[in-house]
C-alpha cells in the first residue's frame, strides 16, 4: 500500500535529481575551452605568423635589390655574426667578388656598395634564424609544460621541420646563383623555396584558426558546413598557390621588366618567340622564357579573377554573415591584387610597387584560407545578431 502523501509536501522532495551529462569532456582532452594553453599557442603561432610574413617581404625586397647572392656561403650558426672589423669586410668582400654575380654583372663595385646588398641577405637570413628560435622556444616550452592539447603535437612539430627545410632550401637555391655564369638563382628553385613560404604560413594561419574555437565547436559547427563554399574556397587555395609560384618564376628571370603593356604584351595577345631558349629545350620556356612566363602569370590572374567573382556569387547565398562577409572580403582583395599586378607590369616592376604586390599575395592567401575556414565551421550567432 502507497504511503499517504501529505497535503502541502514539496513537488519533488525525495526524489533524486536526474544526473546530467558532464560537458566539455573533449575540450577537457583538448587543452581546454579556448584558454589556457589554446590561447598561449595562439598568441606563440600569432608571433611566427607575423615573422614570417616579414619574411616573405624581405625575401621579395632581397631579391628586387639583387642583394641574395651577396653572402657565397651558408652557415647556420656561424652566419649569425655579421662581419664587425675591417679584416671581416675585406674577407667577405673578397669572397663576393670571386662569384659570378660580381665578375660578370657588378665588376669594380666599391666595399660600401657591397656593405648594403650585403645587410640585406644577412638581414633576410637573421629573420629566419629568429624564427626558427622563437618555434624552438615555444614549442618545447609548452611540451616541457604538457600544454600542448591533444593531437597538436604533431602539428606543431611539422611547423618546426618545415622551417628547417625551408632553411636548407634557401641555400639549395642560392648556391645556384654561384655557378657558371649565373648572375641570379635559378627561377624553379626560387619558386619552390617561395613555395614553400606560403605552405608554412598557410598552416600557421589555419592552426590559429582551429585554436580559436573549442574541439567542440568545430565539431557541431562542422554539420553546417557548407559543401559548395568548400569546394569553390578549396579551388581558389589552389589556384591562388599556383599563381603565386607563376609569379615566383616571373621574379626569377625578372619577366615582369620586359612587357610594361597591359592588356596587350608590346602590341601582342600572345609574346613572339614564347618557346624560344637559346640552346634549350621546349620545357624550358615554361621557366626561362620572359614572354611566356609572363603570359601564364597574366593568364591565370585572370582565371582566378573569374573564380574569385564565381565563388563570391556563392558566398553570398551563405546562411550566415560571417562566410559572406569572407568572400567579400576575398573578391575585394581579389581585385586589389589585379590592380597591383598591372600597375607591377606597367611600372616594370619598380620596386615598391612589386613589393607591396607580393605583400598583397600575403594578404588575399591568408583571406582565402580564413574563407575556407568558415566553409568547413561556419560560425552560427543569434538570431538578434543575424549571423544564421
Amino acid at each position: 500500500m502507497a504511503a499517504k502523501r501529505k497535503l502541502f509536501e514539496e513537488v519533488g522532495a525525495g526524489v533524486q535529481a536526474p544526473v546530467l551529462p558532464m560537458g566539455g569532456l573533449i575540450d577537457a582532452a583538448s587543452g581546454g575551452s579556448g584558454g589556457g594553453a589554446r590561447r598561449g599557442i595562439r598568441v606563440w603561432l600569432a608571433l611566427i605568423f607575423l615573422l614570417v610574413a616579414a619574411m616573405i617581404v624581405i625575401g621579395g625586397l632581397t631579391r628586387l635589390t639583387d642583394s641574395g647572392l651577396s653572402i657565397t656561403e651558408w652557415k647556420p650558426l656561424h652566419g649569425a655574426i655579421p662581419p664587425l672589423n675591417a679584416a671581416d669586410w675585406a674577407e667577405e668582400f673578397a669572397l663576393y667578388q670571386a662569384s659570378p654575380e660580381y665578375l660578370l654583372q657588378n665588376k669594380g663595385m666599391e666595399l660600401e656598395a657591397f656593405k648594403t646588398i650585403f645587410w640585406w641577405e644577412w638581414g633576410h637570413r637573421q629573420l629566419g634564424r629568429m624564427i626558427g628560435l622563437v618555434w624552438l622556444v615555444g614549442f618545447f616550452g609548452f611540451l616541457a609544460a604538457r600544454q600542448i592539447p591533444k593531437g597538436w603535437t604533431g602539428r606543431l612539430l611539422l611547423l618546426g621541420a618545415l622551417g628547417g627545410l625551408q632553411g636548407a632550401i634557401g641555400w639549395w637555391m642560392v648556391s645556384s646563383g654561384l655557378q657558371g655564369e649565373r648572375v641570379d638563382v635559378a627561377s624553379y628553385r626560387l619558386a619552390v623555396h617561395l613555395g614553400l613560404a606560403f605552405v608554412i604560413f598557410g598552416l600557421i594561419a589555419w592552426y590559429y584558426f582551429l585554436l580559436g574555437r573549442t574541439q567542440t565547436a568545430l565539431m557541431q559547427a562542422r554539420r553546417a558546413a557548407e559543401g559548395r563554399l568548400r569546394a569553390l574556397s578549396t579551388a581558389l587555395m589552389h589556384l591562388t598557390f599556383v599563381q603565386i609560384l607563376l609569379g615566383a618564376l616571373v621574379a626569377g628571370i625578372d619577366a615582369g621588366r620586359g612587357f610594361p603593356t597591359w592588356p596587350d604584351m608590346n602590341g601582342q595577345f600572345f609574346p613572339a618567340d614564347a618557346f624560344y631558349v637559346p640552346g634549350g629545350a621546349l620545357w624550358q620556356a615554361f621557366f626561362e622564357n620572359p614572354g611566356l612566363v609572363q603570359f601564364n602569370h597574366r593568364m591565370a590572374g585572370y582565371l582566378l579573377l573569374g573564380l574569385g567573382i564565381y565563388a563570391w556569387i556563392q558566398g553570398r547565398k551563405s546562411a550566415h554573415t560571417t562566410t559572406r562577409n569572407a568572400f567579400h572580403a576575398v573578391l575585394a582583395m581579389l581585385l586589389v591584387q589585379m590592380t597591383l599586378g598591372i600597375s607591377t607590369a606597367l611600372g616594370a616592376a619598380t620596386v615598391p610597387i612589386a613589393i607591396t604586390h607580393q605583400i598583397g599575395a600575403v594578404i588575399l592567401w591568408v583571406l582565402i584560407l580564413r574563407a575556407r575556414h568558415l566553409s568547413i565551421y561556419p560560425l552560427a550567432g543569434t538570431i538578434r545578431g543575424g549571423n544564421l
